[in-house]
C-alpha cells in the first residue's frame, strides 16, 4: 500500500519560464497565463514552509494525488500520472475525462528517472507513499534537482526533521487548502474543502447509537493480516460512520499485525479493501476458510463491507467511502 531524507531548508524555486495573461478559472481547468505565472508563495510541506512558484508540468503519483488536482479544476497544470497495477483502472474514476486529458506516465512506483525524464516542475505524492528514501526520490533529492514537491498532509506524521500530525480527513482539507493556495485557487478549494466538512457532519449526525461497532479492516496477507492504524483514512470513516477500528490504537498508516490480535478484537464486521493484485471475493474466501478467522462474528454472520482503493487512501473519494460504509452501518441487524 505505502511506501523516506531530511529535506533542504532553503526555499525552491521552479525553472517554469514566465507565461503572459490573468488567472482563469473553467468548468475544465484552472488556467494560468501572465503575471499570475511568476506568483509566488510559502506554504508547508509537512511540517517545513517552501516558497512555491506555480506549477504547470506536475506528476501526479496514484489516484488520490490525481483526484485532488482535479477536484481543484487543476488539469492543465497536470502532465501526467503515474498509476501502479494494483490501482483500479482510472476509466472507473468520477474524473475518467481529466486523466483522459494527462499522459500516462507507469505503472512502475514513483521514481527519479520518470520525473526526470518527464521535465517534471511539481511531483505530489506521500511519504513512503511514492516518495522514498530507499528508491531514491525524496523532497530533499528533488529539491537538488529544482523540482518543486508536494507531500499528502496524512503521511507527515512520522517525516523525518518535519513531522506534522493531522487526522486524515483533516488531512485531506489540508491538502486542498495548501494546493489552492499554490495554484492560486483558493475560492475552488475552500467551496470544495467547505462541501466535504458537510458531507462528513452529515454522516455523523445519523451515526448509530450505542456501544460503537469493532470493525477490521482487511487489506491483505496470509501469514500476517496488513491493516489500517490510526494515521490512514479508513480510520476516520470508520469512527465517524460510528464504528470502532480494532486497531485504532496503533500509531501507524498502513502496518501488520497478528491473527492473533485480529481474533482477540473480534469484529462484528471486516472492511476489504479492494485493489487489483487480489479480489475482494479472494480475500473474504480466505478469512472465510481460514481456521483463526473463520470463527469470527463478522465471518460468520457474513458482514464483509467491500472499500475501494481509492477510497481508502487520502483524495477526494474518502467522502464517497465514508458515506457507503455509513449507510452499511446503518443497515446492521445487530
Amino acid at each position: 500500500m505505502s511506501t523516506r531524507s531530511p529535506l533542504a531548508s532553503r526555499p525552491l524555486r521552479s525553472a517554469v519560464p514566465a507565461l503572459v495573461g490573468v488567472l482563469l478559472l473553467t468548468g475544465c481547468g484552472a488556467r494560468v497565463d501572465g503575471p499570475a505565472a511568476d506568483r509566488k508563495v510559502t506554504v508547508n510541506r509537512c511540517g517545513q514552509p517552501v516558497e512555491y512558484t506555480t506549477p504547470h508540468r506536475a506528476v501526479v503519483y496514484e489516484g488520490g494525488s490525481a483526484d485532488k488536482m482535479f477536484a481543484l479544476g487543476l488539469t492543465e497544470h497536470v502532465h501526467g500520472y503515474v498509476m501502479p497495477p494494483a490501482n483500479p483502472p482510472v476509466t472507473e474514476s468520477p474524473w475518467a475525462a481529466e486523466y483522459a486529458k494527462v499522459k500516462f506516465l507507469s505503472d512502475d512506483l514513483l521514481n527519479r528517472e520518470l520525473v526526470v525524464e518527464a521535465k517534471a516542475d511539481f511531483v505530489v505524492a506521500g511519504w513512503r507513499s511514492g516518495f522514498s528514501d530507499q528508491r531514491g526520490i525524496t523532497p530533499a533529492i528533488l529539491d537538488g534537482l529544482r523540482i518543486q514537491s508536494f507531500m499528502h498532509a496524512e503521511s507527515c506524521f512520522n517525516y523525518p526533521g518535519y513531522p506534522e500530525r493531522v487526522t486524515p480527513f483533516e488531512g485531506l482539507y489540508t491538502d486542498l487548502e495548501r494546493l489552492g493556495r499554490i495554484f492560486g485557487v483558493e475560492d475552488r478549494a475552500r467551496s470544495l474543502v467547505d462541501g466535504y466538512r458537510k458531507r462528513v457532519e452529515a454522516v455523523r449526525a445519523q451515526a448509530p447509537e450505542g456501544e460503537q461497532v469493532p470493525v477490521f479492516l482487511y487489506d491483505s496477507g496470509t501469514d500476517k493480516p496488513f491493516t489500517a492504524g490510526s494515521q490512514v483514512p479508513p480510520n476516520d470513516i470508520i469512527r465517524f460512520a460510528g464504528g470502532r477500528n480494532v486497531f485504532a490504537g496503533l500509531d501507524a498508516r498502513w502496518t501488520e499485525v497478528t491473527w492473533e490480535a485480529v481474533v482477540k478484537a473480534r469484529p462484528e464486521v471486516i472492511i476489504i479493501l479492494d485493489y487489483g493484485d487480489k479480489p475482494a471475493r479472494e480475500k473474504i474466501e480466505f478469512l472465510k476458510e481460514f481456521p483463526a478467522t473463520s470463527k469470527l462474528p463478522a465471518v460468520v454472520n457474513d458482514r464483509f463491507f467491500i472499500l475501494d482503493y481509492n477510497e481508502g487512501i487520502s483524495g477526494p473519494r474518502t467522502i464517497d467511502g465514508l458515506e457507503k460504509f455509513a449507510a452499511y452501518l446503518r443497515e446492521l441487524d445487530r
